[in-house]
């Protein structure tokens, strides 16, 4: 049983530096929007105060609030099979929340969506990522470029795959306070 512990605690911790690294590759602006989107969706911290540089930002902040207010509904209502009877209320409102976020140009590419989505609505959300991502991307509240480069930035295996990971993400990035070094 100890060999299985050591086992999982290994697994573990390669999910978390695969996590970790994985964040590391997106833009700062990236990385700063899903820290900003986690404590905004989960109460982490006042995200105004934490974030907001300026009035619009605090407008923002305040927007996607009013949007992620439909998270724990949506967490309830993600279909556990293919079955197109909870298909409306489940694929419109990620689609609407998934436009939300595509149109702040700060997740330029269906790695970082899926990454900060993974985190919103856990591993269950999976399948329908690709079909969310490609729907909000194509919208035409988004200019015509970045609806390329959306589309595009999502592969061939993401889009066509056979299963997905029931594993729930390990690594949530939050804010850290910068360290005057000199001052260390």
């Amino acid at each position: 049983m100890s060999g299985y512990s050591s086992n999982q605690q290994s697994a573990n911790g390669a999910m978390l530096i695969g996590e970790m690294k994985e964040f590391a590759s997106f833009e700062k602006a990236t990385q700063r929007y899903i820290r900003r989107s986690l404590d905004v969706a989960f109460g982490r911290t006042d995200p105004i105060a934490t974030w907001a540089r300026d009035e619009i930002e605090a407008a923002s902040i305040t927007a996607q609030a009013r949007f992620y207010k439909q998270l724990d509904h949506l967490r309830m209502q993600i279909p556990d099979d293919s079955g197109l009877d909870m298909l409306e209320p489940f694929l419109g409102m990620l689609v609407t929340l998934s436009a939300y976020d595509l149109g702040q140009d700060r997740l330029g590419c269906f790695a970082s969506y899926r990454f900060l989505y993974e985190r919103l609505l856990g591993a269950a959300v999976r399948p329908w990522l690709p079909s969310a991502f490609c729907s909000a991307a194509a919208l035409p509240h988004l200019h015509p470029e970045s609806r390329r480069l959306l589309l595009q930035s999502i592969s061939e295996s993401a889009a066509t795959a056979p299963g997905w990971s029931t594993r729930e993400p390990v690594f949530w990035p939050e804010w850290v306070e910068k360290v005057d070094v000199a001052a260390a």
